[in-house]
Parts: C-alpha cells; structure tokens; sequence
C-alpha cells in the first residue's frame, strides 16, 4: 500500500491569494465602541475646558494691566518723583530704589540664615529630634500670613528705633523669604549623593572642607532657585511694608528714613481718586509684573543645571 502525502492546510490556498493571517495582533484586535469614544472625547473637551477656566483669571489680569500700563509707559516713570494730584508726569523713581534697598536688606538677613540651617538639619542633625521641630516650625512660619510678618517687624524694629525705616522692611521681608530659602536649600543638599560625602572624607577632608568646597557648590542651583523664588514673592508684598517702611514721597536720606515701595506706591495710588496717579499705579503694576515673570524665568532656567 502506498502512504498518502501528509496533508498540507496551505495547500489549499489559491494561487495568487495571501495566506490567512494568523498574527498575534489579530487575535487579540478589537475595535472601539462608539460609546467610549464619545466618553473619551467629551472629557478630553472637559479637560481642555477646566484648563482654559483656571488660566481665564490670569489672562484676564495680564491683558488688563498691560494695556493700562503701557499706554502711560514713558522713560520718565524711572527718573522722576510721584506727582502732586492732577498734575500731569512724573514718576516712581523713590520707589524703584526703595524697592531695591528693601530686598537687598532682606535677602543679606533671609539668605545666610536660611542656608545655615538647611545646613544644620540636613547635614549635622537630620534625624534629630530637634531637626524635626526645626522643620516643623519653618512649615509653619511658611503659612503665615504676611500682615504678621509685619506685625512682628513693627514690634521688634520699629518700635525699637522709634521709626518706619527700610530696616523694619528688610527684616519683614526676611521672615517671608526664610522658608523658602531654607527649604530648597534643604532640598538641594539632601539631592546630593552620600558618595560624594565618603569620597571627599576619605580622601583627607575635614567636615567644613566637604561640605563648604564640595556638598554647598553642589546644591547652588537649588539655593539660587529657592532665592530667586523668595524674591519674586517679597516684591509684590505690601501688608508687612504698610507697618514697617511705610511711604515716602521723596528719596529716602537713608536706610532708617520712611521708604517708598513698588508694592506701597500701587496700593496708595490705585485707591487715589485722581486719575495721573492711578495711571502711575497702572505702569508700577506692570513693571512689578515684568519682575516677577523675569525673576521666574531665571528660576526655572537656574533650576536645570543639576550637578546630580
């Protein structure tokens, strides 16, 4: 008897036709409902449509204060004094320096004490119990809110040197700045590897040596942010400068004189019933804005050059 040629299921295949599909694709393809699809493009619309709405408020203020500011926008805004009432010019050439006198004298108190003790808790006592109240108490001194920040400078300074002055500002600034500064500083050191710390040691370095020459240049992208961040939220502060550095509206003789403020020069004039000085607030808005969208845009850019 003669076998038979073991069967073939290809054999049956036409000629000039492909061969059944068996791919694991196939097998486990299925097609979309018209119901999820509808599902899915009605929250993606809903998505999209909470974005925009949360980004409306923020639009809306831009628009406004650019097209108020720039419109009375001139060179002499920056060299000349605050107005009298319906006299047309002049300008927030006080507050600008004042401004600057106040930060400046706020980050020399808030930025060394700040990474002093980020220093302290994360490299000497990180699991101490006093590291933890310490932590525990700049998270509180986070939340609270500006006015006692002024409220505090007013008691301590002011009153002490029987005046408002820009050091009373200064420091009101600085307890507002101090978490921030301490907390990302805190943050950047923790970020750097422990390796890093051994190496150093065991190659004959002393504690100050490691931390000041190798863990503190490591983290200084972290504590520029956190700076630059603390002076984007010191600047458009006013409850704490209303108790501290008051108004002046002249230059300041010096630093224990009343001080004008960007922030103070917005809040007197855009209440004023005189319209040259709402437009003067108007134009201080918009540089305050500019500050901050600068100081923001180094923030983020500082914040990429990660060591680790």
């Amino acid at each position: 008897m003669t076998p038979s040629p073991p069967s073939d299921h290809l054999s049956d295949t036409q000629p000039g036709s492909s061969p059944p599909n068996t791919s694991v694709e196939s097998q486990f393809a299925y097609g979309v409902s018209p119901g999820r699809k509808a599902f899915g493009a009605f929250m993606t619309t809903l998505v999209v449509g909470c974005a925009l709405l949360a980004a409306l408020p923020l639009f809306s203020i831009l628009w406004t204060v650019i097209t108020n500011g720039v419109a009375h926008l001139s060179p002499r805004v920056f060299t000349e004094l605050p107005p009298p009432p319906m006299v047309d010019g002049g300008g927030f050439r006080n507050a600008l320096m004042g401004t600057f006198w106040v930060l400046l004298l706020a980050s020399l108190i808030s930025v060394p004490f700040g990474i002093l003790v980020a220093v302290y808790v994360s490299e000497f006592a990180r699991d101490s119990q006093f590291s933890k109240f310490v932590r525990f108490g700049i998270n509180v001194l986070s939340g609270v809110p500006s006015i006692v920040a002024g409220l505090f400078s007013y008691g301590v300074v002011v009153l002490l040197m029987g005046g408002f002055s820009a050091w009373a500002g200064g420091v009101a600034l600085a307890v507002l700045m101090l978490p921030i500064v301490e907390r990302t500083a805190e943050e950047g050191l923790k970020s750097i590897p422990p390796e890093i710390r051994q190496g150093a040691i065991g190659l004959g370095a002393t504690n100050f040596q490691t931390i000041s020459q190798i863990v503190l240049p490591s983290a200084l992208p972290f504590i520029a942010t956190g700076v630059t961040l603390s002076l984007a939220r010191a600047i458009g502060e006013t409850a704490p400068l209303l108790f501290t550095a008051l108004f002046n509206q002249f230059d300041a003789k010096s630093l224990s004189d009343p001080t004008a403020t960007l922030s103070v020069l917005i809040y007197n004039f855009s209440t004023s019933p005189f319209q040259n000085q709402k437009d003067l607030a108007w134009v201080a808005s918009l540089l305050v804005i500019g500050i901050i969208l600068v100081i923001s845009i180094v923030a983020r850019r500082i914040a990429q050059r990660q060591a680790f």
